[in-house]
């Protein structure tokens, strides 16, 4: 296989996991070369996610790493041989490079969860609140720019809407239901989407009030994306210099924490419900 000159978010989590059951085996990546018949050069390219890697070379690495984690060596096995050209793949080349990251984590989640305390969390957002937001952020967007980046939000929705849809957990803080991205008009229009969103099976949306005591949890937002086995979870956060991915077994466990403590400080869905219909009226 040739190798890649900028890889995917997904083909880097492949190559990372190799690396770590390498790693966990106690072997150099010279060792391990040695072992498959292989250089370390090409090692290095693999780990990396610049060159691609086979099934049987993947079931490789598995056994002489002495990996007995059949779910995790199947999980992995999809991630290396999976050909489907998604939908974001139109916009590669148009859009920054973690907008189509995070589309194909999302296509391949098992299950997706969002902390969010200063805006609507992306999936539930509107076109015109997504619209007022971006432009915001990014004043000298042409307009033709600013659609596109909505057009690509509002089609990251087909995981919620799809019909087998991924169950989606969203806690939203309610600074981020009041504060006004938009207009009045745009604010009332989101906080109904978002009753029309949670009334389905597999959503729920939790709301954390202001009158909460001891609540210090507004520094945990973040996208919690689930793999096929829960060593291949991610997490999403914005930083100050972009978008990072985190897959750190450690940070993993940190996150899942983090998230059953700010679910656990939040309202009940249908209280949760409850309080977005009132907001709405107050519009």
């Amino acid at each position: 296989m040739p190798p890649r000159r900028q890889p995917t978010a997904r083909q880097a989590r492949l190559g990372a996991e190799l690396r770590r059951l390498r790693e966990a085996a106690g072997l150099t990546a010279r060792e391990a070369a040695a072992l498959l018949g292989s250089n370390s050069v090409q090692m290095s390219q693999i780990e990396s996610g610049i060159a691609g890697v086979s099934e049987e070379r993947v079931r490789r690495f598995a056994a002489h790493y002495a990996c007995a984690d059949d779910g995790l060596v199947a999980a992995l096995v999809a991630m290396a041989t999976e050909r489907t050209r998604g939908w974001w793949e139109e916009d590669r080349g148009t859009l920054p490079t973690p907008f189509l990251d995070l589309a194909e984590l999302e296509h391949h989640a098992a299950y997706r969860w969002d902390v969010d305390f200063l805006h609507v969390p992306g999936l539930l957002q509107t076109a015109d609140y997504a619209r007022a937001l971006f432009s915001y952020v990014n004043p000298d967007f042409p307009h033709g720019e600013l659609e596109r980046w909505v057009e690509h939000r509002m089609k990251r929705r087909v995981i919620i809407e799809r019909p087998q849809p991924i169950p989606y957990e969203a806690v939203i803080h309610e600074a981020a239901l009041r504060i006004r991205v938009g207009d009045r008009a745009t604010a009332r229009t989101q906080l109904t989407r978002i009753l029309e969103l949670s009334d389905a099976d597999h959503v729920a949306v939790r709301v954390v009030p202001f009158d909460l005591d001891s609540f210090a949890g507004a520094g945990s937002a973040m996208v919690y994306a689930g793999g096929p086995v829960p060593r291949l979870d991610t997490v999403v956060r914005d930083g100050p210099h972009g978008t990072v991915f985190i897959d750190a077994e450690a940070q993993l466990t940190r996150f899942r924490t983090l998230f059953r403590k700010v679910k656990a400080a939040s309202i009940e869905p249908q209280q949760s419900r409850d309080f977005i219909h009132r907001l709405a009226k107050e519009l």
